[in-house]
């Protein structure tokens, strides 16, 4: 329901930010934890069509089980020092890094965006454990700063909601599901990129657009 009242409520155009007070947390297992605030951000659908028209998106190939193929979703990186492409991400990652500074000692300095088109869409089992890329290459640093410190990654999902899961590291069964879209914002924390993975699977039926927002520190991707 939660869900369904931020899309009835997300038809104005004003893109506004709800306070973080509002913030719910989860504690997972092995010191990992996720923080939730459904429609954290009012305005997001007309954000995102802005977002979805403007953004640069590329598709991209990657070498995945010694064959090459296409990443399932559009994706843009802006990384640190580089202006976001709307003031909207910007306040936003601004009001984050406030909110965090105690627990995280340093801002979010780069914003990833990803344009899943349709249900067709989706990204496999993972942890934010890779680095920013390397100066002269094209692709992350597989040592990044996630792979073995606590960190944050805070995630703003824009249009239609997608079921993001979340299970502790090396497989088993789903352990949780939340169906993220229109604004709402959450946020992984602790040990959560070490011991635990998060997926958005492909969906069947007719499926909106979606475009997820993370926001991360330095040496994290």
């Amino acid at each position: 329901m939660e869900h369904l009242q931020a899309s009835l409520f997300d038809q104005g155009d004003e893109i506004r930010q709800a306070p973080l007070t509002g913030l719910a947390r989860t504690e997972l297992s092995d010191g990992a934890w996720i923080e939730e605030l459904p429609g954290w951000l009012g305005g997001a659908d007309a954000l995102f069509a802005r977002l979805r028209t403007e953004v640069p998106w590329r598709a991209e190939r990657r070498r995945m089980y010694e064959r090459t193929v296409d990443v399932p979703r559009l994706l843009c990186f802006y990384g640190a020092g580089e202006p976001l492409p709307h003031p909207a991400l910007t306040a936003a990652r601004e009001a984050l890094s406030a909110h965090y500074q105690a627990e995280l000692g340093e801002p979010f300095v780069t914003a990833g965006l990803c344009l899943y088109r349709d249900g067709r869409d989706s990204v496999a089992w993972h942890g934010d454990r890779s680095g920013n890329p390397r100066r002269g290459s094209r692709g992350p640093d597989p040592e990044g700063r996630g792979a073995r410190e606590d960190t944050l990654v805070a995630i703003l999902s824009l249009g239609e909601p997608r079921d993001l899961l979340l299970r502790p590291r090396g497989g088993g069964r789903t352990a949780l599901r939340r169906p993220l879209g229109h604004g709402d914002l959450l946020i992984m924390g602790g040990s959560c990129q070490r011991t635990w993975e998060h997926a958005v699977p492909k969906a069947g039926g007719a499926r909106g657009a979606r475009i997820s927002v993370q926001f991360r520190p330095r040496g994290v991707r």
